[in-house]
């Protein structure tokens, strides 16, 4: 490593101001980064505590992402032997079934919002930052492995430029920049992002996708009168393979298990804010539970519990939520950013059984709101002060 430290800093004076590829700076300073531990220290949001740098949280992340992209690549990969063979393959023919639908999803995300990514810094004469090594994972595992390649494209541009790039790049913007490829593609693409479809990976002869009710969806047009969990169970869908996540759906949501696996990674090493997921699912059983209690609906007669296993719930809660870019940063800010996301999430549920699925929504309208909470909670903790010393 020496050796190749060596012939790096040789080359770097043609990089630096002055340099004849000065205009190039970002790409080197990018390499630099990736591969030695840089000498700088953060100039601008989003900061980090004690050794830690931003490339070691953003690194830290995308491993806690390993339990849902494995479980999703062979998930994708069981769900499409199931649907063309009646049966299960065997774990290596499922994963690498998984492999040929869900690696160029990842493949295509990256590329094209990497090329977003080093066009803007080109031209800002921004540094290149590790935060799109999140993005361009996050992105892709809310998709459905079936997705056409151009549409992983078109989302991952607009989240990278729109929800990130016009507000000035990573640290500066007010919206999660994954959440906000997701929610585009979703709204332009309707027929094929729609929460009522399920997506299983076909080939050969058969057609290359069929359509059936998720969870939500059976639960949103559960006759009345039927219990909701006797109608999941009869589709399929079981609370435990709910939480396992064996079911179609999108590459990396299925999975409540490896969400809570990467949930333990994350506030082990108190990168991801604990505050924020258990706010999160207090409001989702609170709501849920009055929900039941007032007998709004036949959808509010859901067991609480179930609302924590179904849809991205999990995924939202743990990976999502938890942006320390858009989310609340003061400690009671996040327990009240948390609490209200799932309690929107389940009036979202509840309200429209045409979009049963509100965590995308909920997370988005609550970055919004992320700081108006922190400055209330700020002015909070001025006032007491001030009535201390008065």
């Amino acid at each position: 490593m020496k050796f190749m430290l060596d012939m790096h800093d040789k080359v770097r004076h043609h990089f630096e101001k002055g340099g004849k590829f000065e205009k190039f700076w970002p790409l080197f300073d990018a390499q630099d980064t990736f591969m030695f531990t840089p000498a700088t220290t953060t100039s601008s949001g989003p900061h980090v505590r004690d050794a830690l740098d931003l490339k070691r949280v953003m690194i830290t992340v995308v491993f806690a992402l390993f339990p849902a992209i494995l479980f999703g690549i062979w998930n994708a990969g069981h769900q499409h032997n199931l649907a063309t063979d009646g049966a299960a393959q065997g774990i290596m023919p499922d994963i690498l079934m998984g492999l040929r639908y869900v690696v160029p999803v990842i493949i295509v995300s990256y590329a094209v919002g990497g090329i977003w990514e080093v066009l803007f810094c080109i031209v800002r004469k921004h540094e290149i930052n590790e935060g799109f090594l999140v993005t361009g994972m996050l992105f892709p595992l809310t998709l459905p492995p079936t997705i056409p390649l151009w549409q992983v494209a078109v989302g991952i541009s607009f989240g990278v430029v729109i929800g990130k790039e016009i507000f000035g790049g990573t640290g500066m913007n007010v919206l999660n920049p994954a959440l906000t490829a997701r929610a585009f593609i979703f709204f332009a693409y309707p027929s094929q992002m729609s929460g009522d479809a399920v997506w299983v990976a076909m080939s050969g002869d058969a057609v290359q996708g069929f359509s059936g009710a998720t969870a939500l969806a059976i639960a949103a047009i559960a006759e009345p009168g039927v219990p909701l969990t006797n109608a999941l169970t009869d589709a399929g869908l079981t609370f435990k393979n709910m939480f396992l996540g064996t079911i179609p759906g999108s590459i990396g949501e299925t999975s409540t298990l490896a969400c809570l696996i990467g949930a333990a990674i994350l506030i082990l090493t108190r990168i991801g804010s604990w505050q924020i997921m258990a706010g999160m699912v207090i409001g989702t059983l609170a709501t849920a539970g009055l929900a039941g209690a007032m007998g709004t609906s036949v959808f509010a007669q859901l067991p609480p519990q179930y609302h924590l296993v179904m849809g991205g719930f999990a995924f939202g809660c743990v990976f999502m939520a938890t942006d320390p870019v858009s989310s609340a940063a003061t400690g009671i800010g996040k327990w009240i950013y948390g609490v209200l996301i799932g309690m929107l999430v389940v009036i979202i549920r509840l309200a429209n059984p045409a979009y049963p699925e509100g965590v995308m929504l909920s997370i988005l309208f609550m970055n919004v709101m992320a700081p108006m909470i922190d400055h209330y909670v700020l002015q909070a903790h001025i006032r007491k002060r001030k009535a201390r010393y008065a």
